[in-house]
């Protein structure tokens, strides 16, 4: 009989493995903590955040110094979104570094998961170029749909018009700046709490795709963006699989980050017409939009085909490892 042990997701001594050796135990129910994480920290950054805000700046948010607003963002980010989180993972199951897995992942991960996510920018662009104008025809055609469209169009006004005076900077040192807030301090803190301390809660009772699924819905509505909801949601959803697939947050930091960046650069270059549009596609452009989405997806679809069948070999490699 081989002497090797086969792992199963029931075997202690695999799971120890596969978290650095070490056994979580939690003192709650993980999807409790998650839970409670997630209520706490959208209360914390989006209402009391936004009412320090409010307090410091006033109501006139169009005249504040916007060096001020972005680092008051950055501050906001890091106290009510990764502070907690470090917090929860600490208090709830002491060993942080193996919750928000805090491991250096191989280069090869690396490039593997930004191809993809170089893939998915577009893709995920033409995805909302496409949602828009079908939105637009049914509206077109139903009253109560273009109310609610009317009102989802107020709130995407808003949403942009704070995300334009935060992106116009007058110089380079407004640029880099910008950079810092919006590019790596969501990629470190908004991925520490949702792929880090969210996700891996959800992870210790619930299968990995669930446990990805509800972690990415929290992720897209965090955000207030009606029409980029789903493709938020997408985002979160290959973040949540990079850090699954490779057990490294960094991953999904470098990913993050490589997506928000791409975004500033495009505002740097082609202005707030070309940030995160929102537009509805004219008719003549469809087509070729629905041709480029395809094949896009198909590509995207082609990539994740390869990581999987990569992470299975090596785990495959991996599991006669075990004794």
């Amino acid at each position: 009989m081989n002497n090797k042990l086969k792992p199963t997701d029931q075997d202690s001594r695999y799971r120890q493995k596969l978290n650095g050796g070490n056994e979580l135990n939690p003192i709650m129910s993980p999807v409790a903590a998650a839970l409670f994480g997630l209520i706490g920290v959208f209360i914390l950054y989006q209402f009391v955040g936004g009412i320090l805000t409010l307090v410091i700046f006033g109501s006139d948010f169009k005249n504040a110094n916007m060096n001020a607003v972005r680092l008051m963002t950055m501050g906001g980010q890091i106290l009510f979104i990764l502070f907690p989180a470090l917090l929860l993972a600490k208090l709830v199951y002491e060993d942080v570094t193996t919750v928000i897995r805090f491991k250096l992942p191989k280069q090869r991960e690396v490039i593997l998961f930004s191809a993809g996510m170089i893939v998915l920018i577009p893709l995920l662009q033409n995805y909302l170029y496409l949602q828009n104008r079908f939105i637009e025809f049914i509206a077109s055609n139903n009253p109560f749909i273009q109310q609610v469209k009317s009102f989802l169009d107020k709130i995407d006004k808003m949403v942009g018009e704070q995300y334009n005076q935060i992106l116009n900077g007058n110089n380079l040192i407004e640029q880099l700046l910008i950079v810092l807030v919006v590019s790596v301090t969501p990629a470190i803190c908004e991925e520490i709490f949702f792929r880090g301390f969210v996700q891996k809660s959800f992870e210790l009772k619930l299968s990995p795709f669930v446990s990805i699924l509800i972690t990415s819905v929290f992720f897209g509505f965090y955000h207030f963006n009606p029409y980029g909801l789903i493709p938020l949601i997408a985002l979160g959803a290959y973040l949540g699989y990079a850090v699954y697939q490779s057990d490294s947050i960094f991953v999904s930091m470098v990913l993050h980050f490589l997506n928000n960046f791409v975004a500033i650069m495009a505002y740097f270059s082609f202005g707030d017409e070309d940030f995160i549009k929102s537009s509805v596609l004219p008719a003549n452009d469809i087509l070729m939009t629905s041709i480029s989405f395809a094949v896009l997806l198909v590509l995207f679809s082609a990539i994740i085909m390869y990581i999987r069948k990569d992470y299975s070999s090596n785990k495959n490699e991996a599991n006669y490892d075990l004794s």
